[in-house]
């Protein structure tokens, strides 16, 4: 049988086309027969019935007897912030030129000191700058009327001075080449009559001069730090700013008051409304009109279910308990009823206190509703339930609030290196709090660790009382122990004693010890003192006062307060400095190693 594949004469077979081959190709490829894409736009269903039974499996038939929102006009009081108020102190105006961060947290200077003591940076920074506004012919006049003293190394009360070899080899090249600013600027500020012209001889020609120089000396140190001119808002005994502030609401004012504030960030949180204050709102602003948008939040379920949600929030993924309420609502809301709600924005001065008197809604019905704010009745009432409005102060059985606050507070601020830094911890073997100075102020200005300031510091007061460095010599021992009445404690550990309040047996509070200064070989010395401005509360005024610190204030897990400059721009691009203390979380508890009446081995040699 003849094979039907095999081919024994190819030209005879391609001229009478006897077998069907593949000589020519077309390119597979669409060929449009018009220019309209309308059509293929239109992403047509053929099957618009298995859409429908679709559409009734998922429920998307079962609607609500509700129409959605076209048009909201909001009607809301604002009241602008009048006064402040620190602590116990008076009110005074506000105007919001000021962060409210900066009026709450300034403080006094105190690290500037008197006599040179202190901030010798600052000082010498404010003499540089008047001795450019002054004839140079003065100048020499100046720096021997206002000149920065040499510490004695012999003197004890030049130790702090003298035992930082930054410190006294700083004030060494000043003494007599410098001037001291802070000294004119405290005579100049204690009188207006008060002239630079005071002890220096001066041409009649040239004292206008040298009078405007000490004006612009002063305006320009009170414009470059911002100063409390009245109490600071700074609560030493609870360790955190209090203070309030009043707005003028239907005729009478509204008091809000920050009681716990640590520093650092200031919100509407931190404030709570005065029961005893005013209760109603400020001026109606005009009626705002907007349209209402569906709320979007990152990882709500997409309405649509042809459409993947983004896995950069997986809510899905979320692990909550059976007891895990809240995480539980949350989830709740966020995957059921999430697409419930809408956002209708409205904008607000910053710096008032707002209260929502309604809202005017119209549905795609046509209907009109006016809807009051939530969240009425009692403020401690369990079926009560609000979002971004105020709490009221005190037993929680006043009418709630519904106000919302826009306080003038600064989105960031630079913080300086710390001058001050000081840890309270727990000490349970001691039954002590310690208050460990980890930062302390020099008098060149800067911060300094306080383990190696309280060791500078001691082997200064060595050297003065004629000990040896490295301790005292004891001789040849011929008993094998020894006894050690007390083990030393870092001078940088200020010690805090449990004691009773006055006129209660229960409640106590922390008081601010001393440790006595001991030195082998040596007398007992004077009782060591604290040397951050934290701690001294009390002590530099005559007669000295105690120190009390509330025992709630300091858990077992510490708690750590700094003080440093803080700089930012305020909105209308003033440049503002000023001195704060914050106060954080410490970081647990600390053993000081205190002990007594301890029988040790002899060290070898001793």
């Amino acid at each position: 049988m003849p094979n039907p594949l095999l081919i024994r004469n190819l030209r005879a077979e391609l001229a009478e086309r006897q077998r069907p081959s593949v000589t020519i190709w077309n390119r597979i490829e669409g060929r449009p027969r018009s220019p309209d894409f309308h059509r293929a736009l239109r992403a047509e269903i053929r099957d618009g019935l298995w859409m429908l039974t679709r559409q009734w499996q998922m429920g998307e038939f079962h609607g609500e007897d509700a129409g959605s929102p076209v048009l909201a006009k909001v009607q809301v009081g604002q009241a602008e912030l009048a006064t402040f108020q620190a602590r116990d102190g008076n009110q005074v105006a506000y105007d919001g030129t000021r962060p409210l961060e900066t009026v709450a947290e300034r403080r006094a200077l105190d690290h500037l000191g008197a006599g040179g003591l202190g901030a010798v940076d600052l000082r010498m920074m404010l003499g540089q700058r008047f001795l450019k506004l002054i004839p140079p012919v003065y100048r020499q006049a100046f720096i021997e009327r206002y000149a920065f003293t040499a510490p004695d190394p012999a003197a004890a009360d030049d130790t702090e001075r003298v035992a930082h070899l930054e410190v006294y080899a700083l004030l060494q090249s000043l003494a007599g080449r410098a001037m001291d600013g802070y000294l004119l600027y405290l005579h100049l500020s204690a009188s207006p009559a008060n002239t630079p012209l005071t002890g220096i001889p001066v041409a009649d020609a040239d004292k206008p001069a040298v009078v405007a120089a000490g004006v612009s000396l002063v305006a320009w140190f009170e414009a470059m730090f911002e100063r409390p001119d009245w109490q600071p808002a700074w609560d030493p005994a609870h360790l955190e700013h209090r203070f309030a502030v009043t707005a003028h609401v239907s005729d009478s004012a509204k008091r809000l008051v920050a009681e716990e504030y640590p520093g650092g960030r200031l919100d509407w949180t931190a404030f709570s409304v005065d029961p005893a204050g005013g209760r109603g709102h400020g001026p109606l602003a005009e009626p705002s009109g907007t349209i209402p948008t569906a709320t979007r939040f990152s990882g709500m379920p997409d309405k649509r279910w042809w459409a993947f949600e983004d896995g950069h929030t997986n809510l899905g993924d979320v692990a909550a308990d059976t007891t895990d309420l809240p995480r539980l609502l949350f989830l709740e809301f966020a995957l059921a009823y999430g697409n419930d709600w809408f956002t209708i924005p409205y904008e607000l001065p910053v710096g008032t206190l707002a209260t929502v008197a309604g809202l005017a809604v119209t549905n795609v019905f046509g209907e009109r509703l006016w809807i009051e704010p939530a969240g009425r009745g009692a403020d401690d009432d369990w079926r009560r339930w609000s979002m971004y409005t105020l709490d009221v102060a005190g037993t929680g059985h006043e009418p709630a609030d519904t106000s919302l606050f826009l306080p003038p507070v600064l989105p960031r601020a630079a913080d300086g290196p710390p001058l001050e830094d000081v840890v309270f911890m727990r000490d349970e073997l001691a039954n002590l709090v310690w208050a460990v100075e980890r930062v302390v102020p020099l008098a060149s200005g800067t911060g300094k660790p306080g383990s190696a300031a309280a060791e500078e510091t001691l082997a200064h007061r060595r050297r003065l009382a004629g000990l040896p460095p490295g301790g005292p010599v004891t001789g040849d021992a011929t008993a094998p122990i020894s006894y050690r009445a007390m083990t030393t404690v870092p001078e940088n550990w200020i010690p805090f004693l449990v004691m009773h309040v006055p006129g209660d047996v229960r409640e106590t509070q922390l008081q601010r010890g001393a440790m006595v200064r001991t030195m082998e070989g040596a007398p007992p010395g004077p009782r060591v003192r604290p040397r951050t401005t934290l701690l001294r509360a009390g002590l530099d005024q005559a007669p000295a006062a105690p120190y009390y610190v509330f025992e709630e204030e300091v858990p077992r897990a510490g708690t750590q307060v700094s003080m440093a400059y803080q700089r930012t721009r305020w909105r209308d691009g003033r440049v503002l400095l000023w001195l704060a203390a914050t106060r954080a979380t410490g970081r647990g508890e600390a053993s000081s190693g205190l002990a007594f009446d301890q029988l040790l081995p002899t060290p070898p040699g001793s």
